[in-house]
């Protein structure tokens, strides 16, 4: 069925959708190196450092459990490895296809950022939406990859928030000035 999927997609080929897909896949970079950039961007600014934190710690938590851990474990073979036949537009990967990488690493951007700025963050969920597609339109990974990528990355920037909240807290409580009795 996941096959199926893919093929209807490489039906929706034209000059327009391949270079969309070409430069949504290609921002991500091949570590999604794009979201510590803006983390850090976001990070210099008072207003928007605590956003810019939970977005590092975000592209953390995906690098880890996501292309370091889950990826050896699950050790899936992706749809270009399985099916030749299909010319790629992109150079063929050579890890494994399951979660995909790039999906939760945009996911997870998007959901740090939704945290704290629902306008912006409805924008990055957008573009989230268009790497997971571009990731099967390019045949680089399987519908289930790329859902469970996106659901990885949500956890990943919901939980950054929390993360970064509770520290934030701890910090202003022990700078509280101390009662005396």
């Amino acid at each position: 069925m996941e096959f199926d999927i893919l093929y209807a997609l490489q039906n929706l080929h034209s000059d327009f959708l391949d270079k969309l897909m070409l430069m949504v896949t290609s921002v991500i970079g091949e570590y999604g190196l794009v979201f510590i950039v803006f983390g850090a961007i976001l990070c210099i600014f008072k207003k928007t450092r605590k956003c810019g934190i939970a977005v590092i710690i975000s592209y953390l938590l995906v690098l880890i459990i996501g292309n370091f851990i889950m990826k050896n474990l699950i050790a899936r073979e992706r749809p270009c490895a399985l099916d030749t036949s299909i010319m790629l537009l992109v150079e063929k990967p050579t890890s494994f296809s399951c979660p995909s990488v790039h999906t939760a690493f945009a996911f997870s951007f998007a959901m740090a950022v939704f945290m704290y700025y629902k306008k912006w963050g409805i924008v990055a969920l957008v573009f989230a939406l268009l790497v997971a597609f571009s990731r099967m339109y390019l045949f680089v990974h399987f519908p289930s990859d790329v859902l469970i990528g996106a659901v990885l990355g949500v956890i990943c920037g919901f939980f950054a928030f929390f993360i970064v909240r509770f520290v934030f807290e701890k910090i202003s409580k022990s700078k509280e000035p101390k009662s005396v009795k």
